[in-house]
């Protein structure tokens, strides 16, 4: 599945509810800056039954200026300014992006990353299929607009925003004409379960009706179940951290998923969405034999001559379904047979005139 795909199908309203979204593995800058590493992380992505890995692109200097407080956790990430954090992530450019996307293509994972300023946006766009705007962006209507120029899908997490943010956001999108995806997101790093409010998913789809909705998810991976209720409740995109290594140190490692959580999730997944089957009410094929075996007939509740006018204390009903069915009673009785019927006979309509 690629992105560009997933669009397309929302458009001509060819997704069902509930369906197979298209997943992000967000590895972010859980590279460390090394190129191996990067290179393990796209591989066991695709591994993993991700459609996507995303990394997140920026200079410190254009991202937060020296004096930027945390907003993470920092029992678990000590570093207190978001200066020297971004400083420590920051060696990928437009080379090592290159080579990633090259890397991407001989896998067959899909290349994103997440740009934070105007020049990494320019080069990023000749690498990507659509841009993901970070939550903490959504008010960055400047930002937003140069995005948008490119005339790319446009997917936007709305984690901390209000929905006349969310709305105000979307306008604003919606007049450059592109594409767009909102994901609900909750910005806290990790977030606790009891605040994933999974619910607002249905918020957006009901504010926001003609756009994909999707989820972006900051939980601890756990059993994986929170991205299966995101996609019970209709999401088309998940995105969720991910790392080779969650016992590692630093701001992102320790609230990823890893391969083996992806491939939990995507098994998970797969049976889910077989339980789901049909949104359309009908009887299955299988069902087919309890149709005929299991449900009534009318039945020869006495021995009923030739000629007899039907009354309803001549019938019975019982199973199988072979003959004239309960629901027709009423066009039974007053009709006369053109022959004989035994007691227990099945009812059928060439027994009657």
């Amino acid at each position: 599945m690629k992105i560009t795909d997933l669009f397309i199908n929302h458009n001509n309203n060819n997704l069902t509810k509930v369906h197979y979204p298209y997943i992000i593995a967000e590895a972010g800058v859980n590279h460390e800056c090394s190129m191996d590493l990067a290179k393990r992380l796209i591989c066991e992505a695709k591994e993993g039954g991700a459609h996507a890995i995303k990394f997140q692109t920026y200079k410190a200097e254009t991202l937060a200026s020296k004096n930027s407080p945390s907003y993470w956790d920092t029992t678990k990430e000590s570093t207190t300014s978001q200066f020297q954090l971004f400083q420590r992530y920051d060696k990928f450019w437009k080379n090592e992006y290159e080579v990633l996307k090259t890397i991407c293509d001989d896998e067959g994972i899909e290349f994103l990353s997440t740009p934070f300023d105007i020049e990494s946006a320019n080069f990023l766009n000749d690498l990507m299929p659509a841009f993901k705007i970070s939550s903490s962006d959504i008010t960055n209507n400047p930002f937003i607009e140069h995005l948008c120029s490119f005339n790319k899908p446009i997917i936007l997490s709305t984690g901390a925003s209000y929905t006349w943010e969310v709305q105000r956001t979307v306008e604003l999108i919606n007049k450059q004409g592109n594409d767009l995806s909102l994901l609900h997101c909750v910005l806290n790093y990790p977030t606790d379960d009891v605040n994933a409010h999974l619910g607002m998913i249905t918020d957006l789809q009901k504010n926001f009706p003609e756009y994909m909705i999707g989820y972006s998810d900051h939980t601890l991976p756990g059993d994986m179940d929170n991205l299966l209720y995101a996609t019970m409740l209709g999401s088309s995109i998940l995105e969720k951290h991910f790392t080779h290594d969650k016992s590692l140190p630093g701001n992102d490692h320790y609230h990823s998923m890893d391969i083996n959580d992806l491939k939990t999730f995507c098994k998970k997944l797969e049976h889910m969405l077989s339980v789901m089957g049909s949104f359309s009410k009908h009887a299955i094929e299988s069902e087919e034999i309890s149709r005929k075996n299991a449900r009534r007939s009318l039945i020869a509740n006495v021995d009923i001559k030739k000629g007899q006018t039907i009354t309803k204390d001549m019938l019975t009903f019982k199973r199988p379904a072979f003959g004239i069915s309960p629901s027709e009673i009423n066009n039974v009785i007053g009709k006369t047979t053109n022959s004989d019927l035994n007691k227990d006979d099945i009812l059928k309509w060439e027994h009657l005139k």
